[in-house]
């Protein structure tokens, strides 16, 4: 009985202020009373301001991880983005240069081969244009193969020459090639004249201190002759025609107790370098194949004598 005839209500003592539904009341109408007032006059505009201020750094302490993950992403993604610009452009730099290279290979063989057409309208009609197409096998010779043989018209012992001066000499003749000994050869020999004194010598391929080289010897310790002279053939030999380039004297030594000089000389063609080139009649054969000129027939008159 004395539990049922407690009352619902708090006991006195524990009893502070008024009840929750009146504040309830109250709160919601001064929040109503701030947005209409925040609307209306902006009221609480000074007070929000201030608020943020005094948020901001914490909020832009907590941003910043993901501002640097942000970055950082960026960054990474911009470096990928320039390596792989970088190799595009090195890929381009590198196309580029090979047509360079070709271009200017081209330009050069172009140049070449107008050289060896001028060089063919010069010279007999009895003249082949050929193309270098290998070198010699054999290391210890300085030979190489053209692309033209017997089939086209390319005799034993024919001069080889380019549009500079003279290349060699056909020493093997099959039906498609050809193979050229080229002057610098170590048996090769090639009659020739200094075009300022008009001596004559034979240079031989020099093989002892430089592979591209020619040496003039069995000229005589005091022969007049000296570096930058220009060697031409001959044409005593029947084989090369008169008159073609064939090396500068690039160094002479003289020794009093030798009785021959020690002349060098520089091939004037490009021995090691040619590509196209022109293979000629023998001179000999040159000489017979050309036609001789026929006869002037003068007219006759009719009628007898007076």
């Amino acid at each position: 009985m004395a539990l049922a005839s407690l009352g619902r209500d708090p006991p006195p003592f524990f009893r502070q202020g008024p009840s929750a539904l009146s504040r309830l009341v109250v709160f919601s109408a001064m929040a109503l009373l701030l947005m209409v007032a925040d609307a209306r006059f902006h009221m609480v505009q000074p007070l929000r301001a201030s608020i943020a201020t005094a948020l901001y750094p914490l909020q832009w302490l907590v941003l910043q991880p993901l501002s640097l993950s942000q970055h950082a992403n960026e960054r990474m993604d911009g470096m990928f983005t320039k390596e792989a610009t970088v190799q595009l452009l090195r890929q381009q730099l590198a196309e580029q240069r090979q047509r360079a290279q070709q271009t200017e290979q081209l330009i050069l063989e172009n140049q070449r081969l107008r050289g060896i057409l001028n060089l063919q309208e010069r010279q007999s009609p009895g003249t082949l244009a050929a193309q270098v197409v290998y070198d010699a096998a054999d290391p210890y010779t300085r030979k190489v193969v053209l692309d033209r043989g017997e089939s086209q018209g390319v005799h034993l012992a024919s001069p080889v020459i380019d549009e500079f001066g003279v290349i060699g000499q056909v020493t093997r003749v099959f039906p498609v090639s050809s193979e050229v000994t080229l002057i610098t050869d170590r048996d090769h020999a090639i009659p020739v004249v200094n075009a300022r004194t008009g001596a004559r010598g034979v240079a031989y391929g020099e093989t002892t201190r430089n592979a591209n080289a020619l040496e003039l010897r069995f000229m005589a310790a005091n022969a007049d002759v000296s570096a930058g002279d220009l060697l031409t053939t001959s044409g005593v030999d029947g084989i090369y025609p008169p008159g073609l380039p064939v090396a500068r004297v690039d160094k002479v030594e003289r020794r009093t107790e030798a009785v021959f000089a020690r002349i060098e000389c520089v091939p004037i063609a490009m021995v090691a370098g040619a590509r196209h080139v022109l293979v000629l009649l023998p001179a000999a054969q040159a000489a017979v194949a050309r036609p001789l000129p026929e006869p002037e027939h003068k007219p006759v008159r009719s009628g007898g004598r007076r």
